[in-house]
């Protein structure tokens, strides 16, 4: 069946500037285009398919380990099990995955990101050629049509493709993607005016991505300002308006706020005002919200300030201008 006795991908964890929550199904769908810009970084998850000794078995290492399963129906790490099912492969197979930061609750797409490394290494381990198209369309699919998982469009996507882009969500179901190209001396710049910390506190974005989901039609005029925000984002970061970025980062913030319980608490507001009080133009919570990485723009003399205020572990990044890449290959 296999064109390749071993082959392992890396693909980008990514952070979100602004417009997260209109890559919503309840609101891109009635109300679109929802627009997010998000960006990958320098924390990957590597998987590795490889043969199995054993033709009639499969063997699934993660945070757990599946060993000798004999049929596909019974693996217990969903997204795994439905992307085996899709590409048709009962067994002779071996997965291993690690991962650079925790595999959930943080915020950084770490889900979606597995499984178009997943799918990425599966196609090619077939000797199948697979575009990044491909790839994010296959894993939304699985994730949000086959699973009912509950969440956006966007991490599928920037983890196949990769770079700094503006994405819309199309009420079609199409994806239009408008890529930052940035000169060196504008990259760094971008790159030195943001700092991201972990708040130690990992979370379910489950519960607050179904309130989200219900809360839609009543909280619709805030999804059109947060997606007009994604819009003036895309235009500042392009132009290397740091100020900007700040400013409207800062008012995503306030606005997302309002769209379901959980998304902020006390702890993480308390950490938002000192990291504002210490010289941050603006900020937010990565993904769902509840837990996981705060990111903020602020001029790098600041960073030390802040690092200060908050007390939090500071998590050095970079941005990353690929999406998910074979990193090696080994033919039969």
């Amino acid at each position: 069946m296999s064109e390749f006795s071993f082959v392992t991908t890396k693909t980008p964890l990514r952070i979100t500037f602004t417009g997260g929550g209109t890559d919503i199904m309840d609101y891109y769908r009635n109300y679109g285009p929802g627009a997010v810009v998000s960006a990958t970084i320098n924390k990957y998850i590597y998987v590795t398919v490889a043969k199995n000794f054993y033709t009639d078995e499969i063997r699934v290492s993660y945070s757990k380990n599946e060993d000798g399963v004999k049929s596909v129906e019974v693996i217990e790490h969903p997204t795994v099990r439905e992307a085996l099912r899709m590409l048709g492969i009962k067994g002779g197979v071996q997965i291993v995955s690690i991962g650079e930061v925790p595999s959930q609750g943080t915020g950084l797409g770490s889900s979606s990101s597995f499984l178009v490394g997943l799918l990425h290494a599966l196609h090619t381990w077939l000797g199948e050629s697979v575009s990044q198209e491909q790839l994010a369309r296959e894993a939304f699919h699985i994730e949000r049509e086959v699973l009912k998982e509950e969440g956006g469009k966007q991490d599928q996507y920037i983890a196949a493709y990769g770079g700094i882009r503006l994405m819309e969500f199309n009420k079609d179901e199409s994806v239009s993607m408008k890529l930052v190209t940035l000169s060196k001396g504008k990259l760094e710049l971008l790159q030195s005016s943001l700092v991201m910390f972990y708040t130690g506190k990992q979370r379910d974005s489950t519960t607050i991505h179904k309130q989200q989901a219900r809360k839609v039609v009543e909280k619709v005029e805030i999804y059109n300002q947060m997606r007009d925000i994604a819009y003036k984002t895309y235009e500042a970061i392009a132009r290397c308006d740091i100020e900007e970025l700040g400013r409207l980062m800062d008012e995503n913030w306030q606005l997302k706020k309002q769209l379901a319980e959980g998304i902020s608490d006390p702890m993480i507001d308390s950490y938002y005002e000192k990291a504002v009080k210490a010289g941050a133009i603006g900020g937010k919570i990565l993904g769902a919200g509840g837990g996981g990485f705060l990111l903020f723009v602020a001029p790098h003399e600041k960073h030390a300030n802040i690092a200060s205020a908050l007390q939090l572990r500071h998590e050095p990044f970079k941005l990353d201008p690929l999406g998910s890449r074979i990193v090696s290959l080994e033919g039969e």
